[in-house]
């Protein structure tokens, strides 16, 4: 008993198509393409018509909250680091372990260092 019986394989033919046709067609995919890549990024942004300098000072603390997050991805490299350098007794990972952990503290805490230095 067949269940399932193969099929003869059909050849299968492109249709014709002249070659400015394929050319005007990939044009207007392109078109259709930037329009709706433009379309679908765009958002609608109101300023603020308040103080100048609250927009400068928001933008101040966004960077630095970046640059606070890459500090503390620098403080957690710099303590794994460490303790492999504890665990195979390797002076010198060791020395480069304590560098990125004091680079860590110092890039997490720059806002407040740049605050105590300005005064």
């Amino acid at each position: 008993m067949k269940l399932f019986k193969k099929s003869e394989k059909k050849a299968t033919k492109k249709l014709p198509a002249a070659e400015t046709a394929k050319k005007g067609f990939r044009h207007v995919c392109a078109a259709v393409h930037a329009l709706l890549t433009a379309f679908g990024m765009s958002a609608t942004v109101f300023a603020s018509g308040g103080d100048p300098i609250a927009v400068v000072n928001n933008l101040s603390d966004f960077i630095f909250g970046l640059v606070r997050a890459v500090g503390m991805i620098m403080l957690g490299f710099g303590i794994v680091q460490v303790g492999l350098s504890l665990k195979s007794h390797d002076p010198s990972q060791r020395a480069n372990g304590f560098l990125t952990l004091a680079g860590g503290i110092v890039i997490t805490f720059a806002k407040e260092i740049l605050t105590l230095i300005t005064g």
